[in-house]
Formats: C-alpha cells, sequence, structure tokens
C-alpha cells in the first residue's frame, strides 16, 4: 500500500490550473513524510475512479454521491472547505465508514461580519447613496430623501444561534440592539449570556427589525422563510441571508421586495447559484445582493484551510479529528480499525 494519499477537489484550481487560494497553506501536507497530495480533476461531481487509492478528501464545492465512493474501503475523511454541508451525501459517508469534517472555527467570525456588513448597508442605504453620489449635483441634492435608520434600540432576530449567529450576537454587542432568536436546541445558558430572548417562529418574523437566517440548509429547514412568515414581517423589516440560498422561497422574497411589503434584503446566497441572468430578483433595487463571496477574506481561506489541513493530519495519526458531522461514525468499527492502521503506519513519521 502506498502512503497516506490525501486529495484536493479539482474546483481548487482555476481554468489556469493556478491554485485558487494563495492564503491555503498546503506547507504542512507536504512536509509530512508519508503523505502524497494530489490535485483531482474537476468534476461536478467526484467520480469513484477519482478516490480510487485516496485516504483523504479536502472538498471545495463539488458534490459527494453515493456513487463516489470507491470500493476499496479507504476513504477515511472528507475535510470540507467550509461549514456548508448540502452538498455532500451524509448518510453515504457514515455508510463507508467516512468521517465528515466540517471547519466550524474558520468561517464563524468572517461570515459574522457579512451579516454586519450587509446590516450596516442596509440600514445606512448604503448602495442608494453610492449611486446617487455618482450624479454629480443633481445626485448630491436627493441625498436627503434616502436617510438610513439607526440602530439603538431596534431589533436584530435571528433563525438559529449556532456557530455562526452566536458570534454575529456577539460582535452586534456594542450596538445596543436588542436581540431574538428562534432557535429550539440552543441551551439557554448560551441564550442568556448572549443577551438574546427566546421566541417561537413567527414572533421572530413578527418582531425583528433585522432578521438574519443563521440555520443549515436540511428538508426541515427548505423554504423554511416562505410567503405566510414573509408576511408577518415590518414593512420597514430587513431579511438578511448568507446561510444557504434554498432555505428562502425565493419567489416568495422577490413578490414582497417588488411589492415593497418589506424594506430590504441582503442575500449572499440564492436559490440557484449562478443565478440566470433574467431572475426578477436581481431587478430588486430594494436588495443588496452579493455572490455567495462576501465572507471571502484572507483570514477566512487561511483558517477555513488550517482546520482541514489539522483533521487530515489527525486521522493520519490515528486521532478523531475535530467537527465531525456524522458523529456515528465515531463508534463503527470500520472506521476505528482504519484509524488504528493508521496510527500503526504512520503515528511515529
Amino acid at each position: 500500500m502506498t502512503g497516506f494519499r490525501v486529495a484536493l477537489s479539482g474546483d481548487f484550481k482555476g481554468q489556469d490550473g493556478a491554485f485558487t487560494f494563495p492564503e491555503f497553506d498546503l506547507s504542512p501536507l507536504t512536509a509530512t513524510p508519508g503523505l502524497e497530495m494530489l490535485f483531482l480533476e474537476p468534476q461536478e461531481v467526484i467520480a469513484s475512479e477519482q478516490l480510487r487509492d485516496v485516504d483523504a478528501l479536502i472538498l471545495l464545492s463539488n458534490r459527494i454521491e453515493e456513487e463516489s465512493f470507491p470500493g476499496d474501503g479507504r476513504l477515511s475523511v472528507i475535510a470540507r472547505f467550509g461549514v456548508g454541508y448540502d452538498s455532500v451525501d451524509v448518510a453515504a459517508c457514515t455508510a463507508n465508514d467516512c468521517a465528515l469534517v466540517i471547519v466550524p472555527d474558520g468561517v464563524r467570525r468572517p461570515v459574522a461580519v457579512t451579516i454586519l456588513t450587509l446590516l450596516f448597508a442596509l440600514a445606512g442605504n448604503l448602495i442608494v447613496k453610492d449611486r446617487i453620489a455618482r450624479l454629480g449635483p443633481e445626485g448630491w441634492s436627493q441625498k436627503t430623501r434616502y436617510n438610513g435608520i439607526g440602530l439603538v434600540g431596534r431589533t436584530l432576530g435571528s433563525i438559529g444561534i449556532g456557530n455562526i449567529g452566536a458570534e454575529m450576537f456577539r460582535l452586534a454587542a456594542p450596538l445596543d440592539m436588542k436581540f431574538l432568536a428562534h432557535d429550539p436546541f440552543v441551551p439557554p445558558d448560551l441564550a442568556h449570556e448572549l443577551d438574546v430572548e427566546l421566541v417561537d417562529l413567527e414572533t421572530v418574523f413578527r418582531r425583528s427589525d433585522f432578521l438574519a437566517v443563521n440555520c443549515p440548509l436540511s428538508d426541515e429547514t427548505r423554504h423554511l422563510v416562505n410567503a405566510d412568515r414573509l408576511a408577518l414581517m415590518k414593512p420597514s423589516a430587513y431579511l438578511i441571508n448568507t446561510a444557504r440560498g434554498p432555505i428562502v422561497d425565493q419567489a416568495a422574497l422577490t413578490s414582497v421586495l417588488q411589492e415593497g411589503r418589506i424594506a430590504g434584503a441582503g442575500l449572499d446566497v440564492l436559490d440557484q447559484e449562478p443565478p440566470d441572468a433574467d431572475d426578477p430578483i436581481l431587478q430588486a433595487d430594494n436588495a443588496i445582493i452579493t455572490p455567495h463571496a462576501l465572507c471571502f477574506t484572507d483570514q477566512l481561506f487561511a483558517g477555513s484551510g488550517a482546520a482541514d489541513v489539522r483533521a487530515v493530519l489527525a486521522v493520519m495519526a490515528g486521532e478523531v479529528p475535530t467537527g465531525i458531522v456524522n458523529r456515528e461514525v465515531v463508534d463503527r468499527p470500520g472506521w476505528r480499525k482504519r484509524l488504528r492502521d493508521y496510527a500503526e503506519r504512520f503515528a511515529k513519521t
């Protein structure tokens, strides 16, 4: 058997073949004795033949399906370059004794900053003011028509208080806003620590002046933000989504934006990415739309990459990495045996 083989999905390289994220430091992998690193060919759904004789995969955006797993029983960890894992068949990972790892530490602060960036831009009418400032005297004469709203005493709501939602509230603490959230799974002591009032789902829609979507995409959360719930929002309220596009019924959101039934939206994610050029959401002048990249910073890529590297090297050493999504894999005999084998082969290298 060859050494410990680590593959990176092909979308880590651009069309010119250059590595897309120079902040992602690969040197801890290339400097590890017994470890071989390779890049896969770009493919929307990674094929099983690409992963044959591979022990670990660092995954950007390509998809992993049941048929992606080779029959050699060697792939032991998929380290996702981010926290979303809707592109991965989690059940298939478990069935094939493969841990799926995400990197909450790498994205926590950058995505929370992204939410506040959209909040500030919406509150200050930033996009409109930028546009009229470029018109010269004619535009400048219109500036008092586009006053923003102050944040003191306003209500920041969240659907979910997970890793990113909690960080959002921590960063927003000096703004003197009121905090509330809906999350049936959050420990009450965390909500108390963050000074967040826990409410039911309908209440968070009714009372929020700014409502951020901070839950993962699942069968249960798909179109959780639907027409009925959008109808509960104040006409002066704003919706912010940096999580996953399909959590929001985009057709319903487009309608309420076009009709002015909410003040606006800040969207870093959409139902279809990229959207068609004629998608009506792109014509909503009360929406700020960014290409699922507003959090892309040097620190995001460095932090996410470092966390993926730590996960891969932990498995190579026969250790259980942090950030495992499918925790049930930890107790599966097949996966435990692989860790023991890795420990015997590589722990002293």
